[in-house]
């Protein structure tokens, strides 16, 4: 099994259209935490997949797609974004049996 590590993904999109795409295509990968950012705990192979999922949807030319690595989500990761105003908390993760 391979190692996951946070993502801070953030995106710069300057067309409305191009925009939602690249928010849904998100919410398939991570944790929604402000408008055009998100959290992705992910394995190399699911980072891969997230960069060709998102690859198509930008204009490369005008918008921008950042993905930070956090390190590994028990370790620094965990503890790593401090927030003003409002407390940010990671959602909790639940296992779903289909």
């Amino acid at each position: 099994m391979s190692e996951r590590a946070r993502y801070l993904v953030s995106y710069d999109v300057c067309d409305d259209r191009r925009l939602r795409r690249v928010y849904k295509a998100l919410r398939g990968f991570g944790d929604h935490a402000q408008y055009s950012v998100f959290f992705c705990d992910l394995s190399p192979r699911e980072r891969a997949e997230m960069v060709a999922t998102l690859d198509p949807l930008i204009d490369h030319v005008v918008d921008q797609v950042l993905i930070v690595d956090l390190g590994p989500p028990e370790g620094r990761a965990g503890g790593c974004v401090a927030s003003l105003g409002r407390t940010y908390t990671y959602p909790e993760r639940h296992a779903v049996i289909v």
